[in-house]
């Protein structure tokens, strides 16, 4: 059984409120913000004015930078009307701006005719005309600045003449070619996807993904549960297995089968196909009588119970392979810093999959984070108890709403096109909500005080330091994660006294993990990862020195973090049996077990 120390008297958690009624707060302010915010979409009406305040303030008395953006808005539109004078006259002008990368709004044929060729680089010069409104103003907070570039930002984006049917030379072809059926269609997608988003329903084609019939649908058992978790034991596939188990935290945040999608890209049957006895936790969708659960409760009910329940099941109670993906990873992290004092017996190896444990360069999601906005959401979530699953959507689409929002929209409701639904798709719409103490320790200990990586944070009051983790490291990161960018990720390997093995693969956050082997072998051609180890003697090492000295592989990661964790695993024997009724733990239910069903 794993015990940690109990608190030491005296020990205080850095959090603790000095007044309760204080943390409590006063009701009436509470259920007025709640409120408002179904008007403002989760922010804080006071982060944005205050944002806005201090860069109009400083702009207003730059006089010098409002001589350069004047100068700069002369020559744009100079070079504009220089373009437009010679376009009509001479085909095949170039452009006079360029969209940036990854901008692939105008880059269709129908786009590079008149007058669509002036719209679209008149609405690029303004872009970037506001881009150096924002930007590069001496005085102003850095987060405000970054807030007023965001905003900015998402009005442009909102604003762009492809949103329009009629500075939209794509929609206006469609339309005329087929009588204007694709704006019918559309109108029908609209009101159907607006009649699911009230009634609560998953989007179109979800249906088609069914959980336990053909996406997390790997055969398994049920061998424990308490209020928070399901531990799911996979049955075997191979006559015989590795040592050391493997347990997989998933993030809280989401439903667990992302690593068990269907049976061509789930990394848990890639698992038991290579022969590992393999664990995952499964959360529970958390209800308003769950408010009061908080980041202790997730830590000794979650993977700390977990691993207990593993090390008994699997005979002579070996150590474990724990895999921690997002949120998990980072609770994980919390776990190992904690278990390297109280049971060293206990962990073998721990893999990082696109984890955070330094917040300083948490990427745009840093932007819904400041002591005004994380009081907004404190209320917001006191009048339910959770964070709904709508406002965390939400949040993240913001991130990229130009490829998540505008762009889906002008698909379905324009051209009137569905995307076929995939089993990733169909997930990220299965989303699960977060209960008020837990989210709020999370957003201020973490993101907000950054108490992880600065050796701050307290488990049940005892200090839970990143540096006491001996054991090896898999850390994986993904090029384009708008959630956890790779460069913070790596902080890892400046944290830990372990040596790291990182890997920076394509994709985002949730396909760059979800990158199984091709069908006919370990390669997949639209894959690929750099690999490098990184030492005890290399702990200073920052990320772009790391980057040159990495080496690239073409295809999957999957098959070099299995090598690795086979590296550290011992002999193989006989499966062990599937959960342990003698030591307690006995078969509750068939896989996937009840809480992933939760609504």
């Amino acid at each position: 059984m794993i015990v940690l120390p109990a608190p030491q008297p005296g020990a205080v958690d850095p959090l603790s409120p000095d007044d309760e009624a204080e943390q409590r707060g006063f009701p009436i302010d509470r259920s007025v913000h709640a409120w408002q915010a179904q008007f403002t979409g989760g922010l804080s009406p006071a982060a944005v004015l205050q944002a806005f305040a201090d860069w109009s303030i400083h702009l207003l008395n730059a006089p010098g930078k409002q001589a350069d953006l004047v100068r700069k808005a002369f020559r744009k539109w100079l070079r504009f009307g220089n373009y437009a004078a010679r376009a009509p006259f001479k085909p095949g002008t170039p452009p006079a701006i360029e969209p940036l990368q990854g901008d692939h709004r105008f880059l269709g044929p129908d786009w590079q005719t008149l007058p669509f060729s002036l719209i679209w680089q008149g609405f690029l010069f303004t872009q970037q005309w506001w881009h150096n409104a924002t930007t590069g103003i001496r005085g102003v907070d850095p987060r405000h600045a970054n807030i007023v570039h965001f905003a900015m930002r998402q009005y442009l984006d909102a604003v762009s003449p492809a949103n329009f049917p009629l500075t939209n030379p794509e929609v206006l072809r469609a339309t005329i070619e087929q009588g204007g059926q694709n704006l019918q269609r559309g109108w029908q997608n609209w009101l159907d996807d607006t009649e699911r988003a009230v009634l609560g329903r998953p989007p179109v084609g979800a249906e088609a993904f069914q959980v336990g019939r053909n996406v997390a649908a790997t055969p398994g058992k049920v061998v424990y549960r308490n209020r928070l978790m399901e531990l799911i034991q996979y049955a075997p596939t191979t006559d015989a297995v590795h040592a050391e188990p493997v347990l997989i935290v998933p993030a809280w945040i989401m439903k667990y089968y992302i690593l068990d999608l269907s049976q061509a890209n789930s990394l848990v049957r890639y698992l038991v196909g290579r022969g590992h006895t393999v664990f995952m936790i499964s959360w529970k969708n958390p209800t308003e009588d769950d408010r009061d659960l908080g980041m202790d409760d997730y830590l000794e009910l979650g993977p700390l119970k977990a691993l207990e329940v593993v090390r008994a099941i699997v005979p002579g109670a070996p150590k474990v392979h724990a895999v921690g993906y997002c949120l998990g990873g980072t609770l994980l992290a919390i776990a190992a810093a904690r278990l390297a004092r109280a049971c060293h017996e206990c962990l073998k190896t721990v893999t990082l999959l696109a984890a955070q444990t330094d917040f300083t360069d948490a990427g745009e999601l840093m932007l819904f984070i400041s002591d005004s906005q994380v009081t907004w959401l404190e209320d917001m979530m006191w009048d339910k108890g959770y964070l709904d699953t709508k406002q965390m959507a939400g949040a993240f689409q913001l991130l990229r709403s130009n490829d998540l929002v505008w762009s889906t929209m002008v698909r379905q409701y324009l051209l009137g096109e569905r995307p076929a639904m995939t089993d990733l798709m169909a997930w990220n719409a299965d989303a699960t909500r977060m209960p008020q103490r837990m989210h709020s320790e999370y957003l201020r200990r973490l993101f907000l005080d950054n108490y992880l990586a600065e050796g701050r944070y307290r488990a049940r009051g005892e200090p839970a330091s990143l540096a006491d983790i001996k054991v090896p490291i898999f850390a994986v990161s993904t090029a384009r994660d708008h959630i956890a960018p790779w460069r913070s990720v790596y902080k890892i390997t400046w944290l830990a006294t372990s040596d790291v093995t990182f890997v920076l693969a394509s994709g985002g956050h949730n396909a760059g993990i979800v990158s199984e082997p091709g069908e006919n072998g370990p390669d997949r051609p639209d894959r690929g990862y750099h690999i490098g180890a990184i030492t005890r003697d290399d702990y200073h090492l920052d990320p772009d020195t790391w980057y040159s000295r990495a080496t690239w592989h073409d295809g999957s990661w999957w098959p070099a973090w299995a090598a690795w964790i086979e590296a550290w695993s011992g002999e193989r024997s006989a499966p062990p049996p599937m959960g342990s009724a003698g030591k307690g733990y006995p078969v509750l239910a068939d896989a996937p077990g009840s809480y992933v069903l939760a609504r």
